[in-house]
């Protein structure tokens, strides 16, 4: 699996809008370990945008 497809499936997982057609066709072709990876990462820059948001928010 691609690095560009282990990220997108992360990302329509955050969005919870997927189809099942798509689940079903990743389910066999995915790294468990690579999809972790990148969730790890994506969770991070999540939490990191929110505390600048609030930063920025906050000081203006």
């Amino acid at each position: 699996m691609s690095f560009g497809r282990t990220v997108k499936t992360v990302l329509w997982s955050f969005i919870g809008i997927r189809k099942r057609s798509g689940m079903e066709e990743d389910l066999g072709k995915v790294n468990p370990f690579a999809v972790i990876a990148v969730a790890l990462v994506a969770v991070a820059v999540f939490v990191g945008a929110l505390i600048a948001l609030v930063n920025w928010v906050v000081k203006h």
